[in-house]
């Protein structure tokens, strides 16, 4: 093989790479959910991520079981974004995030990435 092969391959390989990654976190759905802060903690033994779930205001039912709780599990990036998390566990939220097609297992545990916080009075 020639260098000029060999850089030729690299390239391809190093382009298929990058639209595999835009791909998977090009943002589907720019919404927010509104509950209760159940939990939120940094799980992880090598990649420390950001995770929490809250309980959505309003209960679901099932037919068999009765009423259920609607849990919703996030992941959140920014560090300032999970400190103010962090206050408020157990406190009415409203969670603005965007759900990407695919985290990687360093980003976080779920596709729904919050960026931004608010306190329901």
């Amino acid at each position: 093989m020639t260098k000029k092969s060999v850089a030729i391959i690299i390239l391809v390989l190093l382009l298929i790479m990058g639209g595999i990654y835009g791909f998977t976190q090009f943002p589907v759905n720019d919404e927010s959910r509104a509950g209760v802060l159940v939990k939120f903690g940094q799980p992880g033994v090598l990649f420390k991520t950001y995770e929490g779930e809250i309980n959505q205001i309003g209960l679901g039912q099932d037919a068999k079981v009765g009423l259920v709780n609607n849990l919703w599990d996030f992941s959140v990036r920014d560090k300032e974004v999970a400190d103010q998390l962090q206050t408020l566990v157990g406190k009415n939220v409203n969670l603005h995030y965007k759900q990407i097609n695919h985290s990687f297992f360093w980003e976080g545990k779920t596709n729904y990435f919050v960026y931004k916080v608010e306190e329901v009075k």
